[in-house]
């Protein structure tokens, strides 16, 4: 099934300071019992957006109407912990297309990945500007383009290039799962069978 195709988003952003984030906090354990992918943004950071008569939280950023947009930015050693993948869903599911970290877990990190969720590491100084920017402006925009592989800060022009694992790259760029992928390759597949 062809998933998203992402190559270039400009975008507020929703900003997280907060380190070690695994996936539990992501999304709890208790909400684990679907059998599909949808529903699952309804419950991301669950227990940090809602007390226990499910009221929203009003310190918790994803219930500030002050901040929005495609990208969440979060502390270092973001998906740490278990290895669901129901954690990606969550973030994709509730509207984000891009997460961006000084360090991710790396099942975190290839679970966004299988599942059209652009992980963006970035050093620990260029985080700290995008979290300077968007507490000095809330609408400050960051743009990511993944074919080219750099994060910049749209208001400065300062940007970092980032790394990304080719084969996924091609896979987010063109809308593609593992099986389209192989797909895509049958000419070359072809090619190489007739000449064995």
């Amino acid at each position: 099934m062809a998933t998203k195709i992402f190559k270039h988003i400009q975008t507020s952003v929703v900003p997280l300071p907060i380190e070690n984030i695994d996936t539990d906090q992501i999304i709890p354990a208790r909400f684990l019992k679907a059998t599909t992918r949808d529903g699952f943004g309804n419950n991301l950071f669950r227990d940090w957006r809602f007390d226990g008569d499910d009221n929203p939280k009003q310190d918790f950023v994803l219930n500030n109407p002050n901040y929005s947009g495609k990208i969440l930015v979060a502390g270092k050693n973001f998906g740490c912990g278990s290895s669901r993948e129901h954690a990606a869903w969550a973030i994709a599911d509730y509207g984000f297309d891009a997460v961006v970290s000084s360090f991710f877990a790396d099942i975190f990190k290839g679970n966004a990945l299988n599942n059209g969720l652009l992980p963006v590491q970035v050093s620990e100084d260029f985080l700290k500007k995008i979290f300077d920017a968007v507490y000095a402006d809330e609408h400050a925009a960051v743009e990511i383009d993944l074919e080219n592989q750099f994060i910049r800060l749209v208001a400065t022009g300062e940007q970092e290039s980032f790394e990304v694992n080719p084969y996924k790259k091609a896979c987010m760029t063109n809308g593609y799962d593992d099986i389209d992928y192989i797909l895509s390759k049958k000419e070359t597949i072809a090619e190489f069978e007739s000449k064995r």
